[in-house]
């Protein structure tokens, strides 16, 4: 059998990877000011946060068109593929991954199994890259998604968001965190429930030093409790220099373990705003 991977733009995967690795991203689109851009195609990263500078408009996401999804799988069909394991951003925090279910199986000839990551991000690319890995290696489609599942159990994330109002309109949160997050002027750490995978406010903190102090005890905790490698990654929202500031900080603590550095892009960076900060980990993907 021939598996392809397939995933979205927010996994942060490069073209780089993409082509050593034979994945198929696809571009989720961005509105800003009335025009529609595709995520990584017609605009960059730097694009979009300067365009936000000066923007009057709330940037919004959108869905691929369905027939643009099926084209997609249909040519991977043509190109000789038996099955697609198409990995996607979290189904509580967009409709992609429904859309995707939806027409799974409308391609005679071509078996699609989507896979909700339950996450997005370069974790997400974590997932996928492994995917792509063990398809080079030739491991079956149930051996990948057994692999892919035990990573997933072993995600944590925390982001810390300067403001809430992004996920608000978004709606990617409830108003409620938001009214008393901006009552209290805090510096509210966000996480994915455990039990409905939601975007819930965990703790409300008064400054982001401390926010970040109380990430980095979750960690430390997270570390102490595992019994394989972790692999841990900082993520910024248009904010490089604070996050290389806290990657250093990070590093010079724990100086056996390497920090992947990472960026939300424009989708991601869409509803968490600028300015936002993220320690996220997971089992190394190299011990399975």
């Amino acid at each position: 059998m021939k598996i392809a991977i397939v995933t979205d733009s927010t996994a942060t995967i490069t073209q780089e990877e993409a082509a050593q690795y034979g994945i198929k991203v696809i571009p989720i689109p961005i509105i800003l000011d009335g025009k529609v851009y595709q995520e990584d195609i017609d605009i960059t990263t730097k694009q979009f946060y300067d365009m936000l500078k000066t923007t009057d408009s709330f940037p919004s996401t959108s869905q691929p068109p369905i027939g643009e999804l099926i084209e997609i799988y249909e040519n991977l069909k043509n190109e000789g593929y038996d099955q697609v394991l198409s990995i996607h951003l979290a189904s509580t925090i967009s409709g992609f991954m429904n859309n995707v279910i939806s027409i799974s199986d409308r391609i005679e000839g071509l078996e699609v199994i989507p896979y909700d990551s339950k996450i997005t991000v370069r974790l997400m690319g974590w997932l996928v890259l492994k995917a792509a890995k063990m398809v080079q290696d030739g491991k079956s489609l149930a051996e990948i998604t057994v692999t892919l599942d035990q990573l997933v159990a072993s995600m944590d994330e925390y982001f810390v968001v300067d403001d809430l109002n992004n996920l608000v309109r978004g709606g990617r949160l409830s108003n409620a965190g938001a009214v008393i997050g901006t009552m209290l002027k805090v510096k509210p750490i966000l996480t994915f429930d455990n039990d409905s995978n939601y975007i819930i406010p965990f703790e409300k903190v008064r400054s982001m030093k401390k926010a970040q102090k109380r990430v980095e005890e979750l960690f430390k905790k997270a570390l102490f409790d595992a019994d394989y490698p972790i692999k841990p990654m900082v993520i910024h929202a248009n904010d490089a220099v604070a996050g290389e500031k806290w990657r250093h900080e990070l590093e010079e603590k724990y100086p056996a373990m390497e920090f992947e550095f990472s960026y939300f892009s424009p989708v991601i960076g869409t509803h968490l705003g600028q300015g936002a900060l993220a320690l996220v980990w997971m089992r190394d993907p190299e011990s399975l």
